[in-house]
């Protein structure tokens, strides 16, 4: 059950509206750094949790919150349309390139949500789900959040230094901040859990028997020309504690050169396939 205020989260006010800027804002909607993906992203975690129910939550908790920021985002984009279609008279009576472009904003805009937000990327393609990760493991969950978080924290700062707007600058100021506590939040759970250490590799719950154990902590050279990176990724403790990682340069394959049988009849192929 969700409860919902007429207000929101955050003020959202802008001081000249900017129909390009409106379709710039669309990626924070419906692109894959934005709130639609992650508000479905922590639902669905949250719905599979199993084990401990402050995870479970504090996912559902979140989810909210995001939809919260697709309400203050789809507000900015209609203050950004207000007195469009003016504005789009006039630019495009001036030049038959900017009639046909509209002056860079987005046409569906006005053709389809009636300056209104839309649940679409800035290109328009509309949010699919497609980048929605839940996979039942809390582990693999929460790396997946912190990438989602940092991905938006990169579009919101963006979004941030494109803009001249004050309030705008201001609104997206908040959504920067909130991006910060929630990539932390998810490494605390991590941590929660018994740190990174503990957690690797994901799953830690597969048994050690089912894995080619001397292949897993070398890095794999395949430079001809150049010695392979040092770093702490190919010397040292591994990150789980249970080897060393070491360097393996340019190695011989070791599998066989794949062979396939004739076509079948009837499969399509050519007859010297057959």
């Amino acid at each position: 059950m969700f409860h919902h205020s007429a207000k929101l989260q955050y003020p959202v006010k802008v001081d000249k509206p900017n129909p390009q800027f409106a379709m710039l804002l669309q990626q924070a909607i419906g692109g894959i750094e934005g709130e639609i993906r992650v508000a479905m992203q922590y639902f669905f975690q949250a719905m599979g949790a199993r084990g401990d129910d402050r995870i479970r939550d504090m996912l559902m908790s979140t989810a909210t919150e995001e939809l919260s920021h697709i309400e203050m985002l789809g507000h900015a984009v209609a203050l950004n349309l207000e007195g469009a279609p003016l504005s789009y008279q006039e630019e495009t009576a001036k030049d038959p390139v900017m009639n046909a472009i509209l002056g860079g904003a987005n046409p569906r805009h006005l053709l389809s949500s009636g300056l209104s937000a839309m649940p679409v990327n800035a290109n328009g393609v509309p949010f699919d789900m497609s980048h929605v990760y839940a996979t039942g493991n809390i582990g693999a969950d929460m790396l997946a959040n912190v990438a989602a978080e940092a991905g938006g924290r990169v579009l919101a700062s963006r979004l941030y230094n494109w803009t001249d707007d004050h309030g705008m600058k201001d609104f997206l100021s908040f959504l920067i901040a909130r991006d910060t506590y929630h990539q932390q939040q998810w490494l605390a759970v991590i941590e929660e859990l018994g740190g990174m250490q503990a957690q690797l590799p994901i799953p830690n719950s597969t048994p050690e028997d089912h894995e080619a154990m001397q292949h897993s902590y070398y890095y794999l050279n395949t430079l001809l020309d150049k010695e392979a990176p040092k770093g702490r990724w190919a010397e040292g403790p591994s990150l789980d504690g249970k080897s060393n990682y070491s360097v393996m340069d340019q190695p011989s394959p070791e599998g066989q050169e794949p062979t396939l049988g004739k076509a079948p009849p009837n499969s399509g192929a050519q007859k010297e396939q057959m």
